[in-house]
């Protein structure tokens, strides 16, 4: 059986006991970390040990946003400047700048990116999330996230657009508190959620830990309302995870947690933080993958495609041409 999982492990190495738990337990797929990362080299072996241990072409997948958030850093990577400063240089900047990262989580057996971010920013979002999105309106955001996308699909990486059905109006931060979104539905629909709605063909998304009180008193990973937005209202018939079980933005156990986000609706149930007794909670509770849940899955990992043919050289000089500054690490 393959649960209804995606996590993440302790170090630089598959230990013999997360070998044994992973093979028996046949998570969905990965998530990796700074303290997963130290050199090209060590990556490509973990990734190859992780998909070994599961016996399949597992996705892998990671938080490259770029700025503050991205887990692959120099001297191996590039260092790139936040995404909300980097996306006033337009579409094709975008485009470009994730094609670049793309190629580089590729080298290393890296087929996913948990990016691109569509909450819209304004000035009272949270300082965790503000400088991490794409823009401060429907119009500019969409566009940007159409080529961010694009870019790693031609790279061979699939995005994951998060936080699904939008997390740029909290004001709290959802790592370590319940943000309370308090606007009304037909408000949030033309704004929060036309991002998301516009991007709704992408293959995988990711649900936010956040209350939006004219809806539903449970937030929004855990609410069947909600998750039916998503569906519905937005339109969005990919593979749907959840944001990171452990955070503080959702109370309860970690497998109260996991089977409220499943029984609401989730695909998948996120892990980051390769704990054994937390893991070995979720399986216990998020269990089997549903029939539709799989075929989701299915439906997401055929979006998986070789790498286009340009070299990284070519698209760096065409980023930096649009006025792109980035500290390129093979430069």
């Amino acid at each position: 059986m393959t649960t209804a999982a995606i996590f993440g492990l302790l170090g630089t190495e598959l230990t013999p006991a997360e070998r044994d738990f992973f093979r028996s337990a046949d998570p969905w797929g990965f998530i990796l970390f700074a303290r997963n990362v130290a050199d090209p080299d060590q990556l490509r072996r973990l990734t190859g040990d992780l998909r070994d241990a599961v016996g399949r072409d597992a996705l892998i997948t990671v938080d490259q946003e770029g700025g503050r958030v991205q887990r692959l850093r120099a001297p191996h990577w590039a260092e790139w400047s936040p995404p909300l400063e980097d996306a006033e240089r337009g579409a094709q900047a975008m485009r470009l700048r994730y094609r670049l990262i793309g190629k580089e989580l590729r080298a290393v057996g890296i087929d996913s990116n948990c990016a691109p971010t569509l909450d819209i920013a304004s000035d009272s979002t949270h300082p965790f999330l503000q400088n991490r999105c794409l823009g401060r309106n429907v119009d500019d955001i969409v566009p940007r996230g159409r080529a961010a996308a694009e870019g790693m699909l031609e790279a061979g990486v699939l995005p994951i657009m998060k936080h699904m059905p939008g997390h740029g109006r909290a004001v709290a931060d959802s790592h370590k508190e319940t943000p309370v979104v308090s606007a009304t539905h037909e408000e949030l629909s033309g704004t929060d959620f036309a991002t998301f709605r516009a991007l709704n063909d992408l293959p995988l998304g990711m649900t936010a830990h956040i209350r939006f009180t004219d809806l539903d008193d449970a937030p929004a990973t855990a609410s069947g309302r909600m998750i039916r937005v998503i569906r519905e209202e937005i339109g969005f018939d990919g593979l749907l995870m959840t944001d990171d079980i452990s955070m503080n933005g959702l109370s309860g156990s970690i497998g109260d947690r996991s089977a409220a986000a499943i029984r609401a609706g989730c695909d998948l149930v996120l892990h980051c933080h390769g704990q054994m007794d937390e893991m070995e909670q979720v399986v216990a509770n998020a269990g089997e993958m549903t029939q539709s849940a799989a075929a989701r899955g299915d439906h997401a990992l055929s979006f998986r495609r070789a790498p286009d043919t340009a070299t990284a050289e070519t698209l760096l000089a065409e980023y930096r041409a649009l006025g792109g500054q980035v500290a390129w690490a093979q430069a």
